[in-house]
């Protein structure tokens, strides 16, 4: 699989498979997934979405079939209270950076693991601006970083002025920003935009979900016919094409490897790029 080099010199697999509602399957489709070809998992310590333990399950069932843990990219998250239920992976009365540590310390238990590829914050704790209990997330997380426990760190589900903001002032910029990306909102534009020119590598998910109306468009359509493709690899390579590294989620053998086909498989031209960004707008 093609890789994509982050700022610090970390390579990382160009589609990712996230792991996001996938309850009771997830260890079977963490297998399944990563027999299909797939070598970077996303997943997040927040049972409420995630079932993160079962991805630590399948991984151990991996590595008894010769699937080594250093062959992986294993990204997960640190959610906030207010995104979780009852079962917090840590100690909810206690200062924010011991909850970054000890929900830190849970993933390692759960992935059967002693460092991360990337640890990402699940959001901010406010829609707009960063609020003090952000840069104490934050600066927890850069020494995590420092200390090696992971080799990125990264942010999800973040405003392009938020974004703006930690570049600006943090001492470890994101080398990951991962949001949901809306057609209608020119595929997140602004975000990609401050990625690009801080260097930061802008993943894409919910590219399917929520863009349906862009699925079924005749334009998308008719590029997949003339390239050979259908038009779920058509998105997948536009997203490629215009600098957002995908995630996928399916549950089906045959569409794990049709995505997996796409960095390697067709080319969209300039026109059909332009096309497709503008059919939501």
């Amino acid at each position: 699989m093609d890789k994509i080099v982050t700022y610090n010199d970390v390579a990382i697999p160009s589609f990712m498979y996230g792991t996001a509602w996938k309850k009771e399957q997830t260890a079977r489709l963490v297998e399944l997934a990563i027999d299909s070809g797939f070598t970077a998992i996303d997943t997040a310590n927040q049972l409420i979405h995630y079932q993160e333990a079962l991805v630590g399950e399948a991984l151990l069932t991996l590595n008894k079939k010769g699937v080594k843990r250093e062959w992986l990219f294993l990204q997960t998250k640190f959610t906030s209270a207010s995104g979780q239920d009852h079962r917090t992976p840590y100690d909810q009365s206690a200062d924010l950076p011991t909850q970054v540590q000890q929900s830190l310390e849970s993933s390692f238990k759960h992935l059967h693991t002693d460092y991360l590829d990337s640890y990402v914050l699940h959001g901010p704790y406010s829609r707009w601006g960063l609020k003090q209990v952000d840069w104490d997330v934050w600066t927890a997380m850069e020494e995590l970083y420092r200390a090696g426990k992971t080799k990125m760190i990264g942010i999800s589900n973040v405003q392009a002025d938020q974004l703006q903001e930690l570049c600006e002032k943090a001492s470890v910029k994101p080398m990951i920003a991962q949001n949901r990306c809306y057609a209608v909102m020119g595929w997140d534009k602004e975000v990609r935009e401050i990625c690009k020119a801080q260097g930061i590598i802008y993943q894409g998910f919910s590219l399917l979900t929520a863009n349906q109306d862009v699925l079924r468009d005749p334009k998308v359509w008719g590029i997949a016919k003339r390239v050979g493709a259908n038009p779920i690899q058509v998105i997948f390579r536009f997203a490629l094409q215009i600098g957002i590294l995908p995630l996928t989620g399916t549950t089906n053998e045959q569409h794990m490897k049709d995505d997996l086909a796409v960095p390697t498989h067709f080319e969209l031209s300039h026109d059909d790029i332009q096309k497709i960004e503008s059919i939501a707008l």
